[in-house]
């Protein structure tokens, strides 16, 4: 069993996040590997195309900006094995208000009558299954094991696997062309992650 750990990023990582790394339990043969782009759905398709390549059983996909437990990956195995799964992943929120669950209910299209647009939706879960594997129609991509078999379904069907739909980012463009081919995306809630934001410290931080 072999795992690419995947991490697309723009030009840096925090400090949080490689204590969480490093202290991370391994599951069978690991390799890191890093892509550096502005844009992260290339980052992605790189890292997608080397797994790919190189013959790699599944991809554990770890945004740079991610704190998680040591058994992250440990558990995300446990969960995939115990119920074939082909993709599940952590929770984790916005890291900017509205602090929402990064985890979807419905994500797909809404087509006006009146107007005759077509607006794209992604309605995150407002109570989200508390402690417990639930199935969900998209998922951010901040630490999700997913099989390389469903990436190269994703290829082979639609090119470049990370590629943006109008009006969705490149995760839940996955998502989607994932459900397209026969899959189900899931959420376990009970493997928390921390999303690491960015913050303005004044003097009225100080005298909190």
């Amino acid at each position: 069993m072999r795992t690419l750990i995947a991490i697309p990023c723009m030009d840096m990582v925090h400090t949080i996040f490689m204590r969480a790394l490093l202290g991370m339990n391994l599951v069978g043969e690991c390799q890191y590997a890093i892509s550096c782009s502005s844009l992260i759905y290339d980052a992605r398709n790189n890292l997608a195309k080397q797994a790919i390549k190189e013959n790699y059983d599944y991809m554990l996909w770890l945004d740079s900006d991610m704190d998680f437990q040591p058994d992250f990956m440990q558990r995300l195995f446990q969960d995939m094995e115990e119920n074939n799964l082909d993709i599940v992943g952590g929770l984790y929120f916005a890291r900017r208000a509205p602090t929402n669950p990064i985890v979807y209910e419905k994500v797909g299209y809404w087509h006006s009558d009146e107007t005759n647009e077509v607006t794209p939706m992604a309605v995150p879960y407002r109570e989200y299954p508390k402690d417990q594997l639930f199935e969900c129609e998209g998922i951010g991509f901040g630490g999700v094991l997913v099989k390389v078999d469903l990436i190269k379904k994703v290829q082979d069907k639609f090119g470049l696997p990370f590629s943006p739909i109008l009006g969705f980012g490149e995760d839940l463009s996955f998502c989607a062309r994932a459900r397209d081919v026969g899959s189900k995306i899931y959420c376990d809630s009970r493997i928390k992650m921390g999303h690491v934001g960015l913050g303005v410290v004044t003097e009225d931080a100080y005298l909190k």
